[in-house]
């Protein structure tokens, strides 16, 4: 992580036919994110290979102000996917000027990929027997190249620690106000959504995307159930009574939930008690038993067990690094 006499940097990799989209995601999120006073919390750099030129898939080059000596200054790393998956990783090795250029990176260093670059970190080692996400499309292929991988295509985005990795497009944003709610909290995540008008957390995973044959268009969606349950996240909240807002049986509301959104009704509701809470924590001086009860989790106990296991850390100690970090 940076010194706290410098802002953080992040440098994003651009690799020979990235995907102009996603290369731009880091440097308008991260650009986006300001504390208090206005004052902006990373440094963003873009970088090639050997400082040259770049092609890109959108028919146009990228010439960066940085080549590959600028990884060996960044506190986060990000690779944008390419046209190639990713530098042409398909048969498990690094093209010899990517591994020059990721050897730069310093120990300790976060690593971030988006999409198909997942390829580069396995390639590169980095996701041995480590969870991991990938596009869903890629899924398959993915796991025949990289075995030791624990691939999961479900997700918008897996956090392991000093490695993370995002599914597609939009989830390189999700992963990057993922990134900012991590490093700064909520308030600055939501701060720099609302400025890219782009929401600050989205709700499911990857399942939701994959195709499926399309529904009638007569049968009932769980949206208005969804939205009709954030708005009373401290009552109990039962599956039956979720159904039946839904109008249908618990089986079909079971079921049509996990297509929709990707996960089941009760794993979806901690999620969102969970953030909830985490907003509570971070912009209030509630005690913590009062924060458990307006989200929804009856009790402080019940509350620290769930942080426990989602973010591992209780209630106080999550307050207490994002008051300081304000």
């Amino acid at each position: 992580m940076a010194s706290k006499s410098r802002r953080h940097r992040v440098a994003v990799l651009a690799l020979d036919g990235v995907y102009a989209f996603e290369m731009g995601i880091p440097p308008r999120i991260f650009g986006a994110a300001e504390d208090a006073e206005g004052r902006p919390l990373y440094d963003v750099v873009v970088c090639t290979v050997d400082g040259g030129p770049v092609r890109t898939d959108a028919g146009f080059q990228v010439m960066a102000a940085h080549g590959p000596e600028a990884l060996a200054t960044a506190d986060t790393v990000v690779i944008p996917p390419t046209d190639r998956l990713c530098g042409g990783t398909t048969d498990g090795v690094l093209p010899e000027p990517v591994a020059a250029a990721l050897a730069r990176v310093r120990p300790g260093t976060r690593w971030v990929s988006f999409c198909t670059a997942s390829y580069v970190l396995a390639a590169a080692g980095l996701l041995d027997g480590r969870p991991a996400t990938t596009h869903w499309k890629e899924a398959d292929h993915f796991r025949r190249a990289f075995p030791r991988v624990a691939l999961d295509e479900n997700v918008l985005f897996v956090d392991d620690g000093d490695v993370l990795t995002a599914a597609g497009v939009g989830a390189g944003v999700d992963l990057c106000l993922h990134l900012l709610r991590r490093d700064h909290g909520s308030a600055v995540a939501h701060r720099a959504a609302r400025f890219c008008v782009v929401p600050p957390w989205r709700e499911g995973g990857q399942a939701q995307y994959i195709e499926r044959p399309v529904p009638e268009p007569t049968l009932a969606t769980t949206a208005a159930t969804r939205a009709w349950a954030l708005e009373r996240l401290q009552e109990p909240l039962p599956l039956g009574e979720l159904a039946a807002h839904a109008r249908m049986s618990l089986r079909t509301f079971t079921r049509r939930f996990q297509e929709e959104v990707g996960m089941p009704p009760g794993r979806w509701l901690t999620a969102q008690r969970i953030e909830l809470a985490r907003q509570l924590l971070e912009s209030s001086d509630l005690p913590v038993d009062v924060v458990a009860h307006r989200s929804g989790f009856g009790t402080g106990n019940s509350l620290r067990q769930h942080m426990r296991a989602v973010l591992g850390v209780s209630p106080v100690a999550y307050r207490r690094t994002f008051t300081a970090a304000s």
